[in-house]
């Protein structure tokens, strides 16, 4: 059976930016071995399976695969498959301006808009609100895991700590851009620290961004997903409201954070980070990205 794929390049507006997507859009008759298989072939960080909703009031049914396992949430994957299913109602004659996709984490609902027939926004509402977890990795072990200086860890308030809202993720924040542009997997001693933690992943960032209006500069480095390291990782941003509750005590009232994300990739990326705050309590989260499309094809 033929199957109809896109490609889209998310947490951008311009092409050959932000984090690439796959959307295998005719997924019936595929089991889990067969998506997978897919989703190595295509090796982006991760490729969307999609198929009827199980409800009728929701738009569809998606499962996420990097090219190491699936996801049961993911922000990139969200976004772009919101978008797309934006242009193609939009080009049937039937818009909306919210949908909701069945993801394995639950549904999560979208706010969209086309912006022209190729590309469009989309504002999802986090299924999960962030929750800590136990970080049993010491300073030292992560500035050797990512081959810096212990001294290199740690800004302001912020602390190394762990959060999930969907995907667990280790938070490292570093004391500048330049600690940032250093970081790297350093082989073993990387798996060596990690170990311990639920995905051994590490999503490090500063609070010293490359471009103006920005808030945080972040890369993400996942060796164990079959991608060493993540161009834009919205379920990270989405853990990461955590730390930012935690360190920075945001007021009551409504947030908006920029996080910059793939730059030393050469994949910029741009990932909006909405929190509001109600008696002191994050009362709920949002990430929000454009994507645009860049390929149309057919898996034989």
């Amino acid at each position: 059976m033929k199957r109809r794929f896109v490609t889209l390049d998310v947490f951008t507006t311009r092409r050959h930016a932000g984090n690439p997507l796959a959307i295998v859009l005719q997924s019936e008759g595929l089991d889990t071995e067969a998506m997978q298989a897919i989703a190595r072939e295509f090796n982006l960080s991760e490729t969307v399976f999609v198929s009827p909703p199980e409800r009728p009031e929701h738009r569809a049914s998606v499962r996420i695969f990097t090219p190491g396992g699936e996801l049961p949430f993911a922000g990139h994957p969200t976004v772009g498959t919101a978008v797309w299913l934006a242009l193609t109602d939009e080009a049937q004659g039937r818009p909306a301006e919210l949908l909701v996709l069945e993801e394995k984490v639950g549904p999560v609902s979208c706010a969209v808009e086309a912006k022209g027939s190729h590309a469009g926004h989309a504002v999802f509402t986090l299924p999960r609100l962030p929750e800590r977890l136990a970080q049993p990795v010491a300073d030292t072990s992560l500035a050797e895991a990512l081959g810096l200086d212990p001294a290199d860890l740690g800004f302001d308030a912020h602390r190394a700590s762990a959060f999930s809202a969907g995907v667990a993720y280790t938070l490292v924040p570093l004391a500048s851009r330049e600690a940032v542009a250093k970081a790297r997997v350093a082989g073993a001693a990387f798996e060596r620290a990690l170990a311990a933690t639920p995905n051994g992943n590490a999503f490090v960032y500063c609070r010293e961004p490359a471009e103006t209006g920005h808030h945080y500069h972040a890369r993400m480095f996942w060796p164990g997903s079959g991608i060493v390291e993540d161009p834009a990782t919205g379920s990270a941003a989405a853990a990461f409201a955590g730390a930012v509750m935690a360190y920075d005590q945001p007021g009551d009232g409504d947030h908006r954070l920029v996080i910059e994300q793939g730059y030393e990739m050469g994949r910029p990326s741009r990932i909006v980070l909405e929190l509001s705050v109600r008696n002191g309590a994050l009362a709920s989260a949002r990430i929000g990205g454009s994507a645009i499309v860049v390929s149309e094809g057919v898996l034989l």
